[in-house]
């Protein structure tokens, strides 16, 4: 680790003064499952509200990692005064998790927004994301990743841990086990799950994404940019989790850069007649940075994924700009990028980055 270690941001350590604060506490967090219809909000804010969260990395306490963040990162030199509260928590918590048929996410929330209704969009805003720690941990799982079946060599999982600077906003790895870290990239932080309930009483796995947002892994959510979900359920009831130091588009090992992020989040809701004016008919997420808007595709097949991110993409510049079909189908092939999400989550992702920039008149 760095030994000038940012200060560790334990559960409301360092919250900014007024600030409406969530912790990540056992009983205000679900493990390995998302929240539907039925679960109750564990706060309930109006439209325009920015709330600070926590949020915890599944890496360092799941099974396969002894369930006890303490001893397993003390194994790469982290003292028990850098590991977090709410983590050592969560791992020690009975009965929240079956590793057999659950997740390993943890989810924040759910969140109920006034005056959500079905068929409005609810605009979640990251409007800041800071590094609790100063380390993370990318893994590879046996039967999942890009190589499913050719990595990891050994028997065993994988899991990496990665050094972060976090003032100079660095992650740092090895070339070789037990080398020095001397590989260096740029921290990009953001939240793998922004999502709302489903309908029902049946809390979906938190692995596949899907119209509700859920684990999407877009690298492009990070502060400043605003990821908008139809609304299943009175009150849109959201979540944040899986929080991330860095991505690449694809995340073909199985996981990003996993690392605990504080976040500070704005619920706006957009009326049906609003979001149909602005978007067209949305179906599942979309997100809106400085530069681009941001349509999404999934599937279990890459290449549905593909053509459902291009749909999506034809309907938002008909709906934006008044485009015909065979012009918009020909701007995009011409001027957007289609970029992989990930295709480690069962249900694989693309999306589109059209330049709101040309279509400035």
């Amino acid at each position: 680790m760095n030994a000038a270690a940012p200060v560790i941001l334990q559960p409301g350590v360092g919250l900014p003064p007024g600030a409406l604060y969530l912790p990540a506490s056992a009983e205000n967090t679900l493990w390995g499952r998302l929240p539907c219809e039925s679960d109750s909000p564990v706060l309930t804010v109006d439209p325009g509200t920015v709330v600070t969260i926590d949020t915890i990395s599944h890496e360092g306490i799941l099974d396969d990692q002894g369930r006890d963040p303490v001893a397993f990162f003390a194994r790469h030199g982290v003292p028990r005064s850098s590991v977090l509260d709410d983590a050592i928590e969560i791992a020690a918590s009975k009965g929240r998790r079956d590793a057999g048929s659950d997740g390993p996410h943890v989810v924040t929330g759910p969140i109920a927004v006034r005056g959500a209704e079905s068929g409005d969009l609810l605009r979640m805003t990251l409007v800041s994301a800071t590094p609790r720690v100063p380390y993370g941990v990318i893994s590879n799982r046996h039967g999942r990743g890009a190589l499913a079946g050719e990595l990891p060599a050994g028997p065993s999982n994988v899991s990496i841990f990665a050094g972060a600077d976090v003032d100079a906003g660095i992650g740092m790895l090895p070339r070789f086990a037990g080398g020095d870290l001397d590989i260096r990239f740029a921290l990009h932080p953001f939240l793998g799950i922004m999502g709302v309930a489903v309908a029902g009483d049946s809390r979906p796995h938190s692995v596949p994404p899907g119209p509700f947002g859920g684990n999407i892994d877009i690298n492009l959510l990070v502060t400043g940019t605003s990821l908008f979900l139809p609304v299943q359920v009175t009150g849109a009831l959201a979540y944040v989790g899986d929080p991330h130091f860095a991505q690449g588009d694809g995340e073909v090992a199985l996981t990003a850069m996993e690392a605990s992020l504080r976040v500070e989040v704005q619920f706006d809701v957009v009326k049906k007649a609003d979001a149909l004016r602005s978007f067209g008919e949305v179906a599942g997420p979309l997100a809106e940075t400085d530069d681009f808007l941001v349509p999404t595709g999934l599937s279990e097949d890459l290449d549905e994924a593909v053509q459902n991110c291009v749909r999506a993409a034809l309907s938002l510049l008909h709906a934006r700009y008044g485009m015909d079909e065979d012009l918009a189908y020909a701007y995009l092939s011409a001027a957007t990028d289609f970029n992989i999400s990930q295709v480690v989550d069962i249900v694989k992702g693309a999306h589109a980055r059209i330049r709101k920039a040309d279509f400035d008149v």
